[in-house]
């Protein structure tokens, strides 16, 4: 949080673990293409404990899902504390103000502001997208609810107002990379609490990034997150490096999740034995699990850097060993 402030604006665990000065944990949570609750509460299991909060994400990649803000409640009742996720996809600022005060009102207490995947890309591409405003708008909108007590509009809010700890994403390696760290500016200098970055698996340019972050200044108006991620294979790792943009997967990283399944090097899937898939597969998981525990090891000396946000989405349960591997267990208890 900016160095200016006092007390708390909210006093979710997330912002007194940041303001307390430790090395936050948070996570990511899928909720289920379904109205089945069980589903969340199986998710929350895995992460309760190992993370100091859990972002729930807001139909990813523009698939229909359970609500963030349904999904949440859920995992609140778990005792896992929710990151509420808000695209501008989806909702004109009219309806984005009205699910704000009602995730306010059911307790829900950090939120992350996005602009959204584009609809072409989920399960209704012909579906009408909204964008009503973008992700740096909407970071604005929400800390004028919350400190001014006024709506958009400039309309005052009548009673209790939505109070978030408001979150942003950052994506430093997206082009153009020079113009990143302004970006990152604009989003703390319109109110941004904490920002949760794209995955770094190349912790050298993400220094270099963060170098140019602490020339403006603003790592010290916010809390910066790094998003680091559990690799499952050399197919996803050289995936991500060729089809993913903003995300840089050094080659070294490829080479140590290959080396990993060097016994079946050269082997056809459709060679093997079930149980040598099923030991390639484990193979290339175990290494993948410690390629993150490695990359936090090396982003916690970042200067600038107030934790790693975990995106282990559909594989809750990598969690606990890189967190314990990492030497992030337990988590610190505050009140």
């Amino acid at each position: 949080m900016s160095e200016k402030d006092n007390g708390y604006l909210v006093g979710s665990n997330l912002e007194k673990v940041l303001r307390e000065g430790h090395f936050a944990v948070t996570g990511e949570l899928g909720p289920p293409q379904s109205a089945d609750p069980a589903i969340i509460r199986e998710k929350a299991a895995f992460l309760k404990g190992y993370v100091d909060a859990v972002n729930i994400t807001d139909n990813q990649t523009a698939i229909v899902r359970m609500s963030s803000i349904g999904a949440g409640l859920l995992a609140l009742k778990e005792g896992l504390e929710p990151v509420i996720q808000m695209t501008c996809r989806d909702r004109n600022r009219l309806a984005i103000q009205s699910d704000l005060l009602g995730a306010s009102a059911l307790g829900l207490k950090n939120l992350l502001c996005l602009t959204g995947d584009h609809q072409i890309f989920g399960n209704h591409p012909t579906s009408k997208n909204v964008y009503d405003m973008d992700s740096l708008q909407l970071v604005h909108m929400v800390t004028e609810m919350r400190d001014k007590g006024i709506f958009q509009c400039g309309d005052e809010i009548k009673g209790q107002t939505a109070s978030f700890l408001v979150g942003a994403a950052a994506a430093p390696f997206a082009d153009p990379t020079a113009f990143r760290p302004l970006r990152l500016a604009k989003k703390i200098r319109a109110g941004a609490n904490f920002i949760q970055t794209q995955l770094v698996y190349d912790v050298k340019e993400f220094a270099i990034y963060m170098e140019k972050v602490r020339e403006l200044g603003v790592h010290k108006e916010a809390y910066i997150l790094a998003g680091v991620g559990p690799l499952k294979s050399p197919g996803m790792a050289k995936y991500m490096k060729k089809n993913v943009p903003g995300i840089l997967v050094p080659d070294e990283v490829i080479d140590r999740m290959t080396q990993a399944g060097k016994e079946w090097i050269g082997k056809k899937a459709a060679d093997l034995a079930p149980e040598e898939k099923k030991a390639r597969s484990k193979a290339w998981k175990t290494e993948g699990i410690q390629v993150c525990i490695d990359l936090i090891k090396d982003i916690k000396k970042i200067e600038g850097v107030a934790g790693v946000h975990i995106m282990a989405i559909e594989w809750e349960e990598a969690v606990k060993p890189i967190v314990e591997g990492a030497g992030l267990y337990p988590r610190p208890e505050v009140k």
